[in-house]
């Protein structure tokens, strides 16, 4: 019985995730979209522990934990990879045109530049990275956050897959 309440658990993670997201973008809010799955994750996991201390006479928490943690990450897989990606917004605009196809010309002079001011307002407003005249230069806060990625990617072990290249 345990192992329903984790799976009722990460039911209401599935409903309660992108219901957060499309609430957010409705009334502007500034939190991000990963700290909205992290609400949505604990909240859920919290009411899903309170029912199992209340109504299953031997609950198991561990097993409901396992049932939910396996779940709530394999959405969180799911989320990441479709967020934001550069190669899957580039899909879709060649999908959304009635020929199906554009001229790398096109993708390059037109869809690139908007994905890439996407991105950087993204910094901007992080206070990762601020503009200096014709270039962007990384902040304090830009270079401290660089420096921790680049150490999480040399623990995971992440380097040149052709799609990233980090120098050590």
């Amino acid at each position: 019985m345990s192992f329903v309440v984790g799976l009722l658990a990460v039911a209401v993670f599935v409903l309660m995730a992108p219901a957060l997201q499309h609430l957010a973008r409705a009334r502007s809010w500034s939190l991000g979209p990963v700290t909205l799955l992290a609400i949505a994750a604990v909240v859920s996991h919290g009411l899903g522990v309170t029912l199992g201390i209340r109504v299953v006479p031997q609950f198991q928490y561990w097993d409901a934990a396992s049932i939910f943690g396996f779940c709530v990450m394999a959405y969180v897989f799911a989320f990441g990879s479709v967020y934001k990606s550069v190669s899957l917004d580039i899909l879709l605009g060649l999908v959304d045109r009635p020929e199906r196809r554009a001229p790398l010309p096109d993708i390059v002079e037109r869809q690139v530049p908007d994905l890439f001011q996407g991105r950087i307002r993204g910094l901007i407003d992080g206070g990762l990275v601020r503009p200096a005249g014709s270039h962007f230069e990384a902040t304090a806060a830009g270079r401290t956050m660089a420096g921790r990625v680049g150490w999480l990617r040399r623990v995971f072990g992440i380097g040149d897959t052709s799609l990233y290249d980090f120098p050590d």
